[in-house]
Formats: structure tokens, sequence, C-alpha cells
């Protein structure tokens, strides 16, 4: 069994038939989907898609690059989704400075914003990182919570190292298929115990199946670049990062 820790099940292609979707990942075995937001919207969709899909939850919040223009009232709809039975994480949350959408200041203060609300519900974080390792790294010290996952890693050795230490999990996507040295150190620097997979449908399609979007149902193409990297077999990751999984966001399954 494998546990898809990061899809957006609400961006299309996805979205126009999500039980088509779930059904292809049940095939390969890929029995849960962790739906996740990346605005109020996004989060609210991922929330009734958790309603209607036994194998689907959700996580919320407001992606780097959604920040600008949010509402004011923005704390409080966040942390209302949250009491949801169904709501694991908040997230996608984080940094992003490849992408200029939105200016630090912004992205600083809305980070350690969500990082708080996480705090105060102990609930895990799924964290956004492109580009921004040192800032992130501060926000993450001062607020001293590291309950949640560096999210689609695609940073050097070093920092997950030093992640890792700090008690944070590191979860990789489709990226590990196109097989660069800098992704394979990464990979190699992560224990077992602390690693999850996830797809981040549907983007970061596996090199196997470019062109076509990103699904659930290709997970496994990514345990098996993981498990060659780690000299373990595709049914010790599977059964590993499924238990982490079930650990970190305390998944009733």
């Amino acid at each position: 069994m494998f546990v898809d820790t990061h899809c957006h099940l609400t961006h299309p292609p996805l979205s126009s038939d999500v039980a088509t979707i779930i059904k292809r990942a049940e095939a390969v075995g890929v029995n849960f989907i962790i739906c996740v937001g990346t605005d109020l919207e996004s989060s609210q969709t991922a929330i009734v898609l958790a309603e209607r899909f036994e194998q689907v939850y959700a996580a919320v919040g407001i992606h780097p690059n959604d920040a600008a223009g949010i509402v004011e009232s923005w704390q409080s709809v966040l942390t209302n989704m949250l009491t949801h039975p169904k709501v694991i994480a908040v997230g996608e949350i984080g940094l992003d400075y490849y992408w200029k959408n939105t200016p630090r200041e912004v992205q600083l203060d809305l980070f350690r914003q969500q990082i708080q609300i996480a705090q105060e519900s102990q609930l895990p974080m799924i964290i956004h990182n492109r580009q921004a390792d040192n800032d992130l790294q501060v926000i993450l010290d001062e607020s001293g919570y590291y309950h949640g996952v560096l999210h689609c890693f695609s940073s050097t050795a070093e920092f997950a190292s030093a992640m890792l230490g700090r008690g944070l999990f590191i979860s990789f996507t489709g990226s590990v298929t196109y097989r660069s040295k800098r992704t394979q150190a990464a990979v190699q620097t992560v224990l077992l115990n602390r690693l999850l997979l996830e797809t981040d449908a549907p983007f970061l399609t596996p090199i196997e199946r470019k062109p076509q979007a990103n699904e659930p149902a290709f997970l496994p193409l990514i345990a098996e670049v993981i498990a060659e990297w780690q000299n373990l077999d595709v049914q010790t990751v599977a059964d590993q990062t499924t238990q982490n999984a079930i650990a970190l966001f305390r998944l009733p399954i």
C-alpha cells in the first residue's frame, strides 16, 4: 500500500474526473491521497473531496504564490477549516523565491502566521520551499515548531540533513525520475523512517509518463527510483513510507 501525501485533486485536469483518478490509483496500490490546498478556495474544495471520497484527506493553507490579495479574515477562515475531522495538516505553506508573484516580506509574514496556526492546532505542516533555504530555516528556528514535512524536496543533501536534524520529514516527487545527482544525494541522506512519497500531481510527471499530467497512480514509479537509490526493495519503501504518513498525519487507517 502507498499513501500519496501531496496531490492537487482540485487542479485540472485531475479535477474533471476525481473518481476515475482515485480508481486508477487504487488499482496500483495507492489507497490514500492527501489533497492539498493552495488558497482558501482550493482548501475548501479539498475538504469537499475528502467528504466525498473515503480515500481522500485534506490539508488546508495558503501557498506563498497565492499570498497576494487574500481576504483580511483569512486566519479565522483557515482556523475554522482545521476543525474538520478529515483535515490533517496545514499546507501548503512556505516560501518561494523562484517565482516573483508575491513580495518576500508578504511571504515571510504569511509563513510565520501559518506556522503559529499549525502550532496552536498541533497539526503538522506541509512546507513548500523553493530557493529559500536560509530564510526557511531562520523562520522555523524562530518558531521552534518542526512538526511537518518539507514537500517536493529540491535542495541539497546538506540542507536535508539540517532539516532532518530538526525533526522534519522529507518527501520526494516525480522529479526523482529525472535522476539528477543532486536529488540522488538528497534521497540517500534521508533515513527511511523520515521519508514520505508524493506525486504533487498534476505537476512533475515521472519521465516514463510524460507528456501526461501527473496523477497518484504514478506514485510507484517514484518509489522504484527511491528504492534503487537506497538499495532497498520497493515493498520496503512502500511499507515504511506508509507507516511514516500514518504517524505524521495521524491517519486513521
